[in-house]
């Protein structure tokens, strides 16, 4: 069993306790074990088999005990007992935007309500509005939650998917069958988020290919097996197909598998203009069927006058016609970061160490990143003081001092307050390396109120970057409804980067957006805003969706050297 999922059993148990009423101190306790066990270095398995469990700040005995029979059993009494006394569908409501334990509770135990499905229907019948503590506008926003939901239903995150799909492919290599191996489909594409998993083989034995396919240890239910077509559905319910072609279709086949759909209708249009016919077993001859080519991608490019198109561009956003003048950009690489400027240490509500996150990013190879801990006024997240950001900015000293092979730069996230402010005084702003800005409260405003809000704060003449500009979480609260020429022209005229968050629910700015604000010549940032050092991989996912939004080197700040970011500042 993995540290996350015996954290996530653990929230699960807060969750629970939290909906039952009990005492804060009690599902707290959840909580934090939760917390340490999925930032472990160690192995969860490794610390119960060493009973050492307790060692850990904040797990006692109690949980060790739970955890140590989960571990050993693989379920916990208690846990399956809480479940049995509350209705399953009381959990599936925490995933609505507006809705904590407090406040399941409260529409389970004064409107009996179970379920999304009875929670909807509430809702549109106005029944929700008159609890205590929720009113009209939580019922509404209930409602577009709920919608929300349904919208991304079926479709996971791009980290999920990647993980998935990288861990099969990774069985898959093993195979002496396979001749050729690729992932295919959105997740190649890498969209933001992805549907079923679309896997690429060739082979001359497809057969033997199918049947070591579906043992996958990984395999819920095989749901269709087949010659050159078997589906399976993987215990975290995302569905993986895998295709097996011959050796000489394999570049036709992936190019077509690829996508997009739209992509893929323009290409076999330009193949019938010249002549011939584009299809997932290779480019032929139109009157005579004459196979032309067909093993690689780049050679049926090539065969039809175009330059080779990265599949992050594949969504017929003019990068044909781009092609075909060999005007494409060259896109920014997955190894081209030299640093993140956004991560959160101990100083608020990270869960490192500085000198922890220092090392990590020394492993990653990195020139230097950006501590950038939240400011004072955001006391959920523990913001600093300006006491606390000098006694940073002095254990920063200290750590440059030791590690002269990297450097690490003080910022900070400030929070921009409702009429635009900075939570920072000038006297205070000055002392950080550089400024990152972004909105945590408040919300709930219109499309022209909060573009000003932005607006203003971008004025400052210290702010560096806009930290999660549009402030989505996919699949659970809507980005802000912008003006986003305007944010755009104001960032162009004030230099002002766009932070592209590289966390996979926010993955913000998006794609398009991306494309936009290249287009204004506004400068980006790609940025993690990492709580964790796991997390600091996600790196990997901003880079994805700056490559979807056509960004080249020269577009992103922290592709540049220490030297020349600081110019940037």
């Amino acid at each position: 069993m993995k540290n996350q999922d015996v954290a996530e059993i653990l929230y699960e148990i807060a969750n629970l306790l939290d909906i039952k009423g009990e005492i804060f101190f009690k599902t707290r306790a959840y909580r934090m074990a939760a917390q340490k066990i999925e930032v472990l270095d160690e192995d969860i398995n490794e610390l119960v088999k060493k009973e050492i469990l307790t060692d850990i700040e904040g797990i006692g005995p109690a949980i060790s005990k739970k955890i140590t029979e989960l571990i050993q059993t693989g379920k916990i009494e208690y846990y399956e007992k809480l479940k049995k006394e509350l209705p399953e569908g009381l959990l599936d409501m925490l995933n609505i935007s507006s809705l904590g334990p407090r406040k399941v509770s409260a529409l389970y135990n004064e409107l009996g309500i179970k379920n999304i499905e009875e929670l909807k229907s509430s809702c549109e019948k106005g029944l929700v509005r008159n609890l205590d503590g929720f009113g009209e506008i939580t019922e509404r926003n209930i409602l577009r939650g709920i919608k929300m939901r349904e919208k991304t239903s079926g479709r996971v995150l791009l980290d999920v998917a990647y993980e998935d799909g990288n861990r099969y492919i990774d069985y898959l290599k093993d195979c002496k069958k396979i001749n050729r191996l690729s992932i295919a489909g959105s997740l190649r594409r890498r969209k933001e988020t992805i549907g079923d998993l679309d896997i690429l083989a060739s082979s001359k034995n497809p057969g033997d290919v199918m049947d070591y396919f579906v043992k996958y240890p990984g395999v819920k239910r095989v749901l269709l097996k087949g010659s050159t077509k078997t589906s399976v559905l993987l215990n975290d319910d995302v569905q993986v197909d895998l295709r097996v072609v011959s050796d000489e279709s394999f570049g036709a086949a992936l190019q077509y598998f690829t996508g997009s759909k739209e992509h893929n209708v323009k290409m076999r249009s330009i193949a019938i203009k010249k002549g011939y016919k584009l299809n997932e077993y290779g480019l032929f001859k139109k009157d005579t069927e004459k196979y032309i080519v067909g093993k690689n991608e780049e050679e049926v490019y090539s065969k039809l006058g175009l330059e080779y198109i990265e599949p992050e561009l594949r969504e017929n956003r003019g990068e044909i016609d781009k092609a075909i003048e060999k005007k494409l950009p060259k896109l920014i690489g997955y190894s081209d970061i030299k640093g993140d400027l956004h991560v959160h240490s101990n100083y608020s509500d990270g869960h490192e160490k500085i000198e922890d996150i220092v090392k990590k990013a020394k492993n990653m190879e990195y020139e230097y990143v950006g501590i950038s801990d939240h400011s004072e006024s955001l006391k959920v997240a523990r913001g600093l003081s300006q006491e606390r950001v000098k006694k940073k900015i002095k254990e920063i000293e200290k750590i440059n001092k030791k590690n002269p092979e990297i450097q690490v730069l003080c910022g900070t996230e400030c929070d921009i307050k409702s009429d635009g402010a900075l939570d920072y005084s000038k006297k205070t702003l000055e002392m950080f390396d550089f400024v990152g800005i972004g909105i945590h409260t408040k919300f709930k405003m219109d499309k022209k109120e909060i573009t000003n809000r932005i607006i203003r704060a971008m004025e400052n003449e210290y702010v560096t970057f806009l930290a999660h500009p549009t402030c989505r979480i996919i699949g659970y609260r809507e980005p802000f409804e912008l003006d986003m020429e305007k944010i755009f022209e104001k960032a162009a005229e004030t230099n002002t980067c766009m932070e592209i968050n590289s966390f996979p629910d926010r993955l913000d700015l998006n794609d398009f957006h991306c494309k936009m604000a290249k287009d204004q010549k506004v400068k980006m940032v790609i940025n993690t805003d990492a709580h964790n050092l796991d997390q600091l991989n996600f790196i990997k996912y901003g880079i994805s969706t700056a490559r979807r939004g056509w960004l080249e080197n020269k577009d992103i700040i922290n592709t540049k050297n220490l030297k020349e970011l600081k110019k940037c500042f």
